[in-house]
């Protein structure tokens, strides 16, 4: 009975929840959250009665921006249309034959009547819907619906709907990827449970996060990143467990030759941000001695006005002694995922690896498949077929492992998969003889004639 509850509340919208909202082919990702304000599609509304309610329900639009689950009824019979034409060629479409007005149809909104309702009134004041055909009569029906009707569904965030999300919103946030070309790249590197996979993408994090999603939080996902940190915002949209991030690790792509040369230090702390923290302690006790030195009238007054205590300088370095704590905590959290990363690719034993960047593939896919183990899938996307070419062309020439590979072109962009084989080094002709063994010498007996 307890697995029935568990299972019933994965299926069961909760606050705090990521979601996606939709309403007709619009999305638009969200978390619940209770008493805050969503705006979506030019209208605003509150979550709050979306709690407690399932995943995939439709609700209605109500007045104060309030959601009511809609009731089931088909839409068929609820709208009467009494026949239809056959013919359209004696329509004219001169504006003339609605009678309703927009002010008509604001008194109706004003009245409470629902947008099946108002859809009912337009179709008895049209003087030519009957006249139209059954194509058209469903067309006119479908266009003042998604005007007209106030209507949105909660879906449980996947990698296809965020993937069709971002592909009709921003297709350039992930290099104009398609969903089903993202399922094609999920396959193709055989992205399975208790795997490591190395990932290398700019789409936003939303390859990351189908990676991780289709591991079901089992395994490892290691990320290599670009620039000063990695980027998150897809995978935030999934509403992962906290279990699911366990298993996500990330690597500066900047320190790939230096943990391949084996020259990576990782206990050492960060140069740059030490740099950084001295440069700014430096300039704050500058600023501190000029501000003694030159003693204004101000200061003077203030130092005056804040009485015996003094109150007001200890705070100042009160708070910036905690941001300096705060900072040093930071450096160490990054200084040990950067440890517990490269710990993982030492073993060069990586299952499969992901690449969908905007950059040129070709230097990250060569140092990255040094990471994989002999007979492992790999898979690169990019929007253009020329760096995928470069690629082909140096996995073909390159020594000491050969690789399959096939380009693969999928509408919004191109793939190149392969599988990486270990080849043994080829020998001298010599060598290979001295190898050999020595043929046997027939043993030929003597006999009398």
């Amino acid at each position: 009975m307890a697995d029935n509850v568990d299972d019933d509340s994965l299926y069961t919208i909760k606050e705090g929840d990521y979601v996606v909202l939709k309403r007709g082919d619009v999305f638009k990702a969200v978390q619940i959250q209770t008493k805050k304000k969503v705006i979506f599609e030019k209208q605003w509304f509150f979550l709050d009665n979306a709690v407690g309610q399932l995943y995939s329900t439709t609700f209605e639009l109500a007045s104060g921006g309030i959601l009511q689950p809609r009731k089931p009824k088909d839409p068929e019979s609820s709208t009467d249309t009494k026949g239809a034409g056959t013919d359209n060629r004696n329509i004219q479409d001169d504006g003339k034959s609605q009678k309703l007005t927009r002010d008509d149809i604001e008194t109706l909104k004003e009245q409470g009547l629902k947008g099946q309702e108002i859809i009912q009134q337009l179709i008895d004041n049209s003087s030519t819907f009957k006249d139209k055909t059954e194509y058209a009569q469903d067309k006119y029906i479908k266009k003042k619906k998604k005007k007209y009707e106030n209507i949105v569904t909660i879906l449980k965030p996947s990698c296809r709907i965020l993937a069709m999300m971002y592909h009709g919103r921003e297709p350039g946030k992930i290099c104009h990827l398609r969903y089903d070309t993202l399922a094609q790249m999920l396959t193709l590197a055989n992205i399975h449970a208790n795997s490591k996979v190395l990932v290398f993408e700019t789409c936003a994090g939303l390859v990351l996060g189908s990676v991780m999603e289709r591991m079901g939080g089992f395994g490892s996902v290691i990320q290599m990143y670009p620039g000063g940190g990695p980027v998150r915002a897809g995978v935030e949209s999934f509403g992962f467990p906290a279990h699911f991030h366990d298993t996500l690790h990330e690597f500066p792509i900047c320190h790939l030759n230096a943990l391949i040369a084996g020259t990576l230090d990782t206990t050492a702390k960060d140069p740059s941000a030490e740099s950084d923290m001295a440069a700014e302690v430096k300039t704050e006790a500058e600023v501190k001695t000029e501000a003694e030195q030159k003693g204004s009238p101000e200061e003077q007054s203030m130092e005056t006005n804040s009485g015996a205590d003094g109150s007001l300088v200890p705070k100042k370095e009160e708070e910036e002694e905690k941001r300096r704590e705060a900072k040093k905590v930071k450096q160490e959290e990054k200084r040990k995922k950067l440890a517990a990363a490269a710990s993982l690719l030492e073993g060069r034993n990586a299952d499969g690896l992901v690449i969908a960047s905007r950059f040129n593939p070709c230097p990250v896919l060569m140092a990255l498949l040094k990471f994989l183990s002999p007979s492992r899938p790999f898979v690169v996307y990019s929007q253009y077929k020329e760096c995928l070419i470069e690629c082909y062309t140096k996995l073909k020439e390159q020594g000491g492992t050969d690789t399959s590979c096939a380009a693969d072109e999928r509408g919004g962009g191109y793939l190149l998969s392969g599988t990486t084989v270990a080849a043994e080094r080829s020998k001298p002709a010599a060598s290979r003889r001295d190898e050999e063994p020595a043929p046997k010498r027939q043993k030929v007996t003597e006999t009398e004639g």
